[in-house]
């Protein structure tokens, strides 16, 4: 579903992502790991035409997503919920969420997909006539990962989505994940809590300075010698 072939991102010369390569088949879900300024997020904003890509490239389906724009890369099928959630404080919460229906490649179904994330999310429905800023961050990060599944995209790429959140919310945000991949979606997911991304993804990449430093799989999830040697590699 998404390939990163030989991948290099760099910003005034510096080298940020550095021939980086993985894929990700349909209705996987793909860990993204790493110590704090490792490239992760800069994955991320390169797949979705952010930040330009210097070398390699970016395969959807096995199409090219090098030097498109990021409105052309979602209308292809890819949708970002980045870091800090970025939801449209001022509007309701049933506003925010009806904008990721402006990222659908059809309305046929919006409807249902709209009830999933209720289920899915039911404070987005008890809530959906508060205004977004109102709500805690663990709600507005709940709202903006439904936002993105309304989009019906074919990739869902996730910035840190329990960054900041209470221990009770991540456990509402991991268990979520698993009930969207029973769902069919493909996801990316990049985490500061290691081990539980390791734990839920098919598999997942641990990047060091930009570079994969190693592959894991939910086996190594109770390896805590193994976990710690990935990030000091």
């Amino acid at each position: 579903m998404l390939a990163l072939q030989g991948l290099g991102v760099a910003y005034g010369g510096v080298d940020a992502v550095r021939d980086l390569s993985l894929e990700i088949d349909e209705g996987e879900i793909v860990g993204l790991i790493g110590p704090n300024g490792a490239g992760k997020s800069t994955t991320l904003h390169a797949i979705m035409g952010l930040v330009p890509v210097r070398s390699g490239d970016v395969l959807l389906g096995g199409r090219s997503l090098r030097g498109c724009t990021p409105e052309t890369v979602a209308q292809r099928g890819v949708a970002l919920v980045p870091e800090g959630r970025r939801i449209f404080a001022d509007l309701t919460v049933e506003e925010n969420l009806r904008l990721g229906l402006a990222g659908r490649r059809t309305r046929e179904g919006a409807g249902e997909d709209i009830e999933r994330v209720h289920e899915l999310f039911p404070i987005v429905r008890e809530f959906r006539q508060r205004q977004a800023g109102a709500l805690s961050g663990g709600q507005q990060q709940q709202l903006a990962i439904a936002r993105a599944l309304v989009a019906r995209p074919d990739v869902l790429l996730l910035d840190e989505p329990s960054l900041g959140l209470s221990p009770t919310v991540v456990d509402i945000v991991f268990e979520a994940l698993a009930r969207i991949r029973e769902s069919g979606f493909t996801v990316l997911l990049v985490e500061q809590r290691a081990q539980r991304t390791v734990a839920l993804a098919d598999r997942t990449y641990v990047i060091g300075n930009g570079e994969l430093r190693l592959t894991l799989t939910p086996d190594d999830a109770g390896d805590t010698e193994k976990m710690v040697a990935a990030y000091l590699s």
